[in-house]
């Protein structure tokens, strides 16, 4: 059983996807043993955070037990606090979705102030992107929030997204028990991978592809080929999700 922690649904405005359809990720997910993804809606994170999320809502029902989703909150909605209220008690939904850089708004700020409260009275997860020397969301804004909100499992996207990031990632997964490095990301290697491993530990690490905005087979592939022992290669495909979804 693999767990992938980081997935998305639906078109990126930005670039083609060759095929977007979920059915054809799940195909993917079929030929690679993934056998649960964690996701949000692409349209969620992009202009429009409501029809996203309700698209989510439908993509798991259609497909039950192959999607957990991450409801996506947007900082600049002003009924953002209710919306999301509403979906965190959706069957399914797993935890939020944050995008500070796509929305240009720094984590550690007061309009997600709310998605933080949500999370830790509902006990939901919060993926946010991740990226070392982003104004809004690098290694020191995951740190102020994960202070603020000891008791919100808070996954750092990428795991800060560049190479010359990967201390800063580490050192603030070590010194803030409520973090988790999720690694996916068109920069990292398997060799980075095994690194983090030795600064942080395969248990504070999980799995990621970023399906469908990169390919799964090579997320996963990274995984499956990086020069780690097996019981790691294990913790990161599957351990550490089931732990954070079980808590």
């Amino acid at each position: 059983m693999i767990i992938d922690a980081h997935g998305h649904l639906g078109s990126w405005y930005a670039f083609a996807i060759p095929d977007s359809s979920t059915a054809s990720l799940v195909r993917v997910m079929d030929q690679c043993g993934v056998s649960t993804m964690c996701v949000s809606h692409l349209l969620a994170i992009g202009p429009d955070a409501a029809a996203g999320n309700a698209l989510l809502l439908d993509e798991i029902d259609r497909y039950p037990g192959r999607f957990l989703g991450y409801a996506v909150f947007d900082p600049h909605a002003p009924d953002a606090r209710a919306r999301t209220a509403d979906l965190l008690t959706r069957p399914g939904i797993v935890g939020l979705k944050l995008h500070p850089d796509t929305h240009e708004y720094a984590l550690d700020g007061p309009a997600y102030a709310p998605a933080f409260e949500l999370a830790a009275e509902h006990d939901r997860l919060v993926l946010s992107h991740g990226m070392f020397g982003s104004p809004w969301c690098a290694p020191e804004h995951f740190a102020t929030v994960a202070a603020r909100y000891p008791s919100v499992e808070l996954l750092m996207g990428h795991a800060a997204l560049f190479p010359p990031g990967f201390p800063a990632a580490a050192a603030v997964a070590n010194q803030h028990p409520n973090i988790t490095l999720e690694l996916c990301g068109s920069r990292t290697t398997a060799r980075h991978i095994a690194w983090l491993i030795t600064e942080v530990g395969a248990h504070r690490m999980a799995f990621g592809s970023d399906a469908l905005f990169l390919d799964l087979r090579v997320g996963l592939g990274r995984i499956q080929l990086a020069p780690i022992t097996q019981p790691d290669r294990n913790q990161l495909l599957t351990g550490t999700m089931t732990r954070l979804l079980n808590r």
